[in-house]
Order: structure tokens, then sequence, then C-alpha cells
């Protein structure tokens, strides 16, 4: 059923972007003007070298390596781990195959692909409501059903970190690598520490709808300097150093080109400005919904400092009016004083606006439904019965079912921001 609530306002003239590319005034041209001028169009030069120390120390680590995209920093982090945990794959072989991984659950698939890439099997940890993020508790009930697993991949939802530390804590506690994708929290911290720094390896993203972009882009973060030079060397199809083309293991042609390496180069300056103005988005949204039976991401304010990425909101269980779900297709049945996510989203595209749906967690995408999928609880594929009677709590279903991400593109305007905050009550009969 489409939007129906007596919506008057009339559509933006120009769409408001859920997160569009921030540029400034030539600050990022400058370093792809000198590409160009010294004819490094490649993936080698200075811009490269220098994207390289600065997402390094803005993260805290000592090593970044500047790649195509964070899904190809990522599947290197799979790659390395894999190795050093199993030895080295016969060729045609993947690292991690035939290992269970433990993967958060609620999050993009690219957190998890990876671990497909190299012939592993993702086995899902629900998701902590106080964060949105992998709970450690269920955490701890995985390494209780699976003693053996040594790797876990946990990752940051829109720019709100969880207790990272302690499942950093915990993978220590079980021998077991932590690989931390931070691609939508870039300039977060949890206990003071930047996101990104407490994994053994980690991934950001400069995709274009990130907090800096580059159009594309990632970087692979660590301490160990090997990482950071195999890294490189995978990245650049694994060649060996001789004055012929040898190879002796599998590369990938994922290197960061010199020219976006220039965007990016020129956007880092203005890293903590973007999250001032995201964190300013996210206030407003706060303060002018505050009188409805919702909540906005939450987070521990006490150890946590987000990055804001995306501001979210959650619908309370007796505001919600009917809503059922597909595969590809949502249905909605308007209701006095309710609302839904599926309803809010229409009233948002009404307006030329641009939201979207809480990620759909990966143990209801039909590819990964026979995975296991660990609760607090444990085991909700062993539980059968009591997981489909709801008597096992699947925390990361019931925030898809109730929540979605705003606009919260930092360009748009606070009189913008205004009529969809008004539409927004509209849903709710306000």
């Amino acid at each position: 059923m489409g939007f129906n609530k007596n919506n008057n306002y009339k559509p933006f003239t120009s769409k408001v972007w859920l997160s569009s590319p921030t540029m400034h005034n030539g600050a990022e041209m400058k370093y792809v003007q000198e590409a160009y001028d010294t004819n490094w169009m490649s993936t080698v030069g200075d811009n490269i070298n220098e994207v390289e120390k600065i997402a390094a120390k803005k993260a805290g680590v000592k090593y970044a390596v500047a790649l195509s995209c964070g899904t190809a920093a990522l599947h290197l982090c799979v790659k390395f781990a894999g190795e050093k945990l199993y030895g080295k794959p016969e060729i045609g072989h993947g690292a991690v195959e035939g290992k269970k991984v433990f993967c958060s659950d609620m999050t993009f698939a690219a957190t998890l692909n990876p671990v497909v890439y190299e012939g592993g099997i993702p086995v899902f940890i629900d998701t902590e409501r106080d964060s949105w993020n992998m709970d450690p508790v269920a955490l701890e009930k995985a390494f209780e059903l699976y003693p053996d697993v040594k790797l876990v991949i946990s990752a940051e939802l829109y720019g709100f970190s969880g207790d990272i530390k302690r499942i950093k804590e915990i993978c220590e506690e079980h021998g077991a690598l932590l690989i931390e994708d931070a691609a939508e929290a870039m300039g977060a911290t949890w206990d003071g520490k930047q996101c990104g720094s407490y994994g053994d390896y980690a991934a950001v993203s400069y995709n274009g709808n990130k907090i800096i972009t580059g159009s594309a882009g990632g970087c692979l973060l660590t301490n160990d300097l090997e990482v950071a030079n195999k890294a490189r060397k995978w990245s650049t199809q694994a060649r060996e150093n001789a004055a012929w083309y040898q190879h002796e293991e599998v590369g990938y042609n994922y290197r960061m080109s010199n020219v976006i390496a220039g965007v990016i180069r020129g956007q880092y300056d203005y890293l903590e400005e973007h999250i001032a103005q995201k964190k300013a988005v996210f206030e407003r949204y706060k303060e002018g919904l505050k009188d409805l039976p919702i909540q906005m991401n939450p987070f521990d304010e006490k150890r946590c400092v987000p990055n804001y990425w995306l501001s979210a909101l959650i619908i309370d269980k007796d505001a919600m009016c009917k809503q059922v779900r597909s595969d590809n297709e949502a249905l909605y049945i308007s209701e006095k004083g309710k609302s839904c996510p599926t309803e809010i989203l229409e009233a948002i595209s009404s307006i030329n606006a641009e939201g979207r749906p809480i990620w759909k967690p990966m143990h209801m995408q039909p590819m990964y439904r026979m995975n296991e999928f660990i609760t607090v609880n444990g085991s909700a594929r062993a539980k059968t019965n009591a997981y489909i009677a709801g008597e096992l709590e699947d925390v990361g279903e019931d925030i898809f079912n109730r929540g979605l991400c705003l606009p919260s593109d930092n360009k748009m305007t606070a009189e913008q921001q205004d009529v969809i905050i008004e539409v927004i009550k509209r849903c709710f009969g306000k």
C-alpha cells in the first residue's frame, strides 16, 4: 500500500541523498592534477604513498596499504589470516578452505563475501541490541559451540561502534584472529581508540557514499610489516622480484589508482569536518523526532564516539503497523498513530529524498539461510522449533523489521531536514 497520510509537501527540486560525495573547491583536484601533470596515472605515485601514510596515522596503526576498494582489503585480510592460521593452500584452494569463520550477521554482504572467496564457511553471530553490532555474549556462545574456530570478522555499523575491545579480548582468549571491518566507521572511536585499530587486520572504505571518498578505494590496516608488504605484493599480481614477470603464487589486480588516491588525499583534511556535519544531522533528527515512538541509533555515549555516517531509527514495537516482506517486496496496512519502515521510506521518497532499509541480516539472505546462526541463547539452527516459535531472541531480524536509515547527507540543509522530520511525523499521524 502506498504512502497515504495526507502528505502535502512538494518534492524537493534537487534530490536529498542518503549520503553523497562532498567535494571541496579544488582541494582534491590539486592532487588529481598533480598525477596528470607528472603522468603518474597508474597504480604507483606520490598520492598513493601519501594516502598510506595519512590513513595509517589517522587510524592509529603502523601501516596502511592502498587498494582498489574496501572489499579488496577485506579479501586480503582473510587470505593473510587464513595462511597464518592454516598454512599456504595448494593452488586452486582458498586460504580458509572448509573452515568456519564467525561473522557479523547484520552487515553488508561485502563483510563476509571474502570468506566465501577463500572457501570458508560463514557462521553468523547475532546482533547486540544496544549497539546494533556483533554481540560479544553471542560470540562467546559461538566459541563454546565451536572452540576450534580461529577467525572472526566484525563490522561496525553506520559509524557507531559496539564493544570491539571486548570482541578483541574474546578472540585473544580463544587464540583467534580478528578482522575489523571499519568500512563505515572511519574516524569513530571506542574507548578513545580509533575504529580500525582493534583488529589484527582491518579495512576502511572510500566508496562514493562514505564519510570521505575517492569514488572508490580502500585501505588494509595493520601493525605488521610482513602483512603490509605481502598485501602490496598480492595486490599487484604477486609478481616476484625478478627482471621478468615471475609468479610463484596467485595475485590480484587490487592496487589503488594514483588518480583516485589524489581525491582521497585531498579529502582527508575534511574528515573531522564531515563528522561534525553528520553529527549535526543526527542531533537534529534526535531532537525533531523525540516525541515519536522511535529510537535513534543506539550507542554507549561514555565509550563510543561515532562518526555518525548514517542516521537511523527503529520504531517501538507497539507503534508498528502491520508490515510483511517477501525477498523482493513489502506490503503494509496503514494505521492511525502507527507506522513502519516501508511507509516511512515511501513517504521520504515522495518528497524526492533517499532513505533505505537497515541491512538485512545475513542469516536471512537466500544464499546463507542454511548457514549456522548463533544467538545469545545458542545455535538457532540447532533449536529450529524454538527459533521458529520465537523462543530464541533474534535481535538482528527484529532491528531489520522495525528500522530504517534516514537521509543523512551532510549537504542537506536544516530546512530540508525539517521537512523530512515533518513527513515522518505525518506517518504517525502527528
